[in-house]
C-alpha cells in the first residue's frame, strides 16, 4: 500500500509510512526520524504512531538530566546561604578482602 497521497499534488506525503513499508524499511525509517524529523506510521490510511529521535523524545518529555535543578538552585534567592555540615564519626569495622 503506497503512502497516502496529498490532496493537492497527488503524491505521497513525506514522513508518512504505511505499516507494511515501515516494517520492510525500518532502518530507513529510523534514519529519517533522526535526520528529518518525526515519521508517521499509518494503518489503513490513518495515523497510528509517530517515530521520533531520542533527542526529540527527550526534548518533548523533559527527560531528567539534572540541568533544570541546577539552574533552579543557581537562580534561587537562597543561593548565598551557607549550610554547615555536621561531622559524623561512626565505628569502623574491619573487612577481609
Amino acid at each position: 500500500m503506497p503512502p497516502r497521497a496529498s490532496r493537492k499534488t497527488g503524491r505521497p506525503r513525506a514522513g508518512r509510512w504505511p505499516l507494511q513499508d515501515a516494517k520492510a524499511r525500518f532502518s530507513e525509517l529510523v534514519r529519517k526520524a533522526q535526520h528529518e524529523g518525526p515519521q508517521h506510521v499509518t494503518i489503513h490510511g490513518r495515523d497510528s504512531v509517530v517515530i521520533v529521535s531520542k533527542d526529540e523524545y527527550n526534548r518533548l518529555t523533559g527527560a531528567r538530566s539534572g540541568k533544570l535543578l541546577v539552574e533552579l538552585l543557581q537562580n534561587s534567592l537562597l543561593k548565598d546561604v551557607r549550610i554547615e555540615h555536621a561531622k559524623v564519626r561512626g565505628p569502623v569495622r574491619n573487612v577481609d578482602l
